[in-house]
């Protein structure tokens, strides 16, 4: 009797390169063009050939986007950082990409969008870091100048109800 094979297996080598915590385990793993990613319940970890891991909490992720037609799954940054792009070997697997989008909501505790005088408008998130500490992020575009006092206090009392509504204060 065949054994049967449930898709793609993480390279041994490329596991020992992750430098995963005692008792972390890889829930989902995408095979790249040029590597692998593999997602666990900490954050996501991807391992492009000849260059050293780039590891990611799920809190860092503001958020991600599958184009199936070109087999890429881009990555957004709550830090601003460039957004990441990663190029997917087979593009009939979604596994990466549906773990991706979950546990970047399960790190979401709550949220409260504030438009602001400007028009502009802000998110406060309370999100949970990979120890499932609570932070929380104001996530906006770059035009939104919180040293305006008007902007600051919006965005306060909204930080203030996302933290009041989790029971913290």
């Amino acid at each position: 009797m065949a054994l049967l094979r449930r898709g793609p297996h993480l390279p041994d080598d490329v596991r020992s390169r992750l430098d995963l915590r005692r008792g972390e385990r890889v829930v989902a793993i995408g095979e790249l063009t040029q590597g692998w990613a593999a997602a666990t319940l900490r954050g996501l970890y991807i391992a492009l050939t000849d260059q050293p891991v780039t590891h990611r909490a799920w809190s860092d992720v503001d958020g991600a986007r599958l184009n199936a037609a070109e087999a890429e799954l881009t990555l957004t940054w709550v830090d601003g950082a460039q957004p990441t792009t990663l190029h997917l070997a087979d593009d009939r697997s979604p596994a990466l990409a549906r773990t991706v989008h979950e546990r970047v909501q399960a790190s979401v505790v709550h949220t409260e969008k504030v438009t602001l005088p400007s028009g502009a408008v802000v998110r406060v998130a309370l999100r949970r870091d990979p120890d499932q500490n609570l932070l929380t992020q104001v996530l906006g575009t770059g035009d939104v100048d919180l040293t305006d006092p008007a902007t600051a206090e919006l965005v306060d009392a909204a930080e203030a109800r996302v933290r009041e509504a989790a029971g913290l204060t």
